[in-house]
C-alpha cells in the first residue's frame, strides 16, 4: 500500500486530503505543518502533496526537493500560486493549482501513484507537469 504524506497547514484542507487518500486505498502517513514534521516522516513517503507556504513560511520548495532529490519521493505540488514554482523543481512531478476538487485530487494521486511505479498513466488535465529528464536532478 503506498505511503503518502500531506504537506499542509491547513488542518481542515490537510484532513480532507488525508480522507481522500484513505477512500483509495493508500496509507497517509501523517500530515506535516512545517519543514521540520515533513522530513522527520521523509524516509517513510513514497508519495508526497506539498504545499508551498507552511507554518514555517515558503518553505514548501525546499521540502519538496529534499523530498524527491534525496528521498527519492514522488512529489506533486499543491497551491494557489503555482507561478512561484517557475518552470518546475527538478525531480518533481508538476503542480496542481488550488483550489481543487475532490475528483481533480484522487486523479492527481492516482497519477502520482502509477508515475512511481512506472506504469503508464495519463496525466490529469489540471496538473502541470515538469519536464525534468532524470539527468537533470543533482545527486
Amino acid at each position: 500500500m503506498t505511503r503518502i504524506l500531506v504537506v499542509e497547514d491547513e488542518i481542515f484542507v490537510a484532513t480532507e486530503i488525508e480522507h481522500v487518500i484513505e477512500e483509495m486505498g493508500f496509507n497517509p502517513i501523517g500530515i506535516a505543518s512545517d519543514e521540520r514534521s515533513a522530513l522527520a516522516l521523509a524516509s517513510e513517503a513514497e508519495v508526497a502533496l506539498v504545499d508551498l507556504n507552511l507554518r514555517d513560511g515558503a518553505t514548501g520548495i525546499g521540502i519538496g526537493r529534499i523530498l524527491a532529490q534525496t528521498h527519492g519521493v514522488t512529489v506533486v505540488y499543491m497551491t494557489a500560486n503555482p507561478s512561484q514554482l517557475g518552470e518546475g523543481v527538478p525531480g518533481t512531478v508538476g503542480v496542481l493549482a488550488k483550489p481543487v476538487s475532490e475528483q481533480e485530487l484522487r486523479a492527481a494521486v492516482a497519477y502520482a501513484v502509477a508515475r512511481r511505479s512506472a506504469a503508464e498513466a495519463e496525466p490529469p488535465r489540471r496538473l502541470q507537469l515538469f519536464n525534468w529528464s532524470p539527468a537533470a536532478i543533482p545527486s
